[in-house]
């Protein structure tokens, strides 16, 4: 039997993450995802995985803490028979606060999650992707890392990061003919956004020119489309999803 493509998704267990996993599990590849919390999430979202006929595995990881970031790299390797086609960056938090009023452990522990631990993630699957001279990698940003948001200069500092990441990992990648992109989604229809205050809602959406927040969906489209071969001759570019907020 051919071997199916192996994908490992940060944060897969629910929202944006979920919407990826799904929708290279449609693309049929196996998945490995972690998740930080919540189980029966984790399990539900493996079960819809395994429902398009392949492989799933759920892994109890924080992106902020190398070790665990190592571990799941290690289980993602040997469920994948020693390989490691598509890694996804997903995993991201935020802790919103004027920086008149933002604190050390406020500022810390974005930058810890949404940036360190992509440079965790990205160090060790490098070295397998080099290894076996193929590979795909998306790195989740956001509009925010792209024009800055008020009330979020550790969340945007944190996704111009990855930006940066993904610009200089694309060059000393390039010769493998391994890919390295970002997508950098705008306001999107997820538990995070649905639970700030309708008004704020109206206010940013009034904003965009498609009036209207995107779908986890469509974030997940623009990740699937950079994971194929159809973007095999595309690496250090930002795919904004925002539907036209950097206009």
């Amino acid at each position: 039997m051919e071997r199916r493509e192996l994908a490992l998704v940060t944060g897969g267990s629910r929202g944006i993450g979920r919407a990826v996993a799904l929708r290279l599990a449609g693309m049929n590849m196996d998945i490995v995802f972690s998740y930080r919390e919540g189980k029966a999430a984790a399990d539900e979202t493996a079960a819809l995985i395994e429902k398009q006929g392949v492989r799933a595995l759920a892994v109890q990881a924080d992106a902020a803490n190398r070790e665990d970031c190592d571990r799941l790299v290690e289980e993602a390797y040997r469920f994948g028979e020693k390989r490691i086609d598509v890694l996804v960056n997903n995993a991201g938090i935020t802790r919103d606060n004027l920086i008149l009023k933002m604190s050390d452990e406020q500022f810390e522990e974005v930058i810890q999650t949404n940036l360190t631990g992509v440079f965790y993630l990205l160090r060790a699957v490098s070295k397998i992707m080099l290894k076996q001279k193929y590979g795909r990698i998306v790195n989740i940003s956001s509009v925010a890392g792209v024009r800055g948001n008020a009330g979020q200069v550790n969340y945007s500092a944190s996704k111009a990061g990855v930006i940066g990441m993904t610009k200089a990992l694309a060059r000393e990648l390039a010769s493998r003919r391994i890919t390295v992109n970002a997508v950098a989604p705008g306001l999107i229809e997820t538990d995070m956004t649905m639970g700030m205050p309708k008004e704020a809602r109206e206010e940013l959406t009034a904003h965009i020119p498609f009036k209207a927040m995107g779908r986890a969906e469509d974030i997940a489209g623009a990740v699937a489309f950079l994971a194929g071969e159809e973007s095999s001759y595309i690496t250090g570019q930002v795919l904004l999803v925002d539907g036209g907020m950097c206009i």
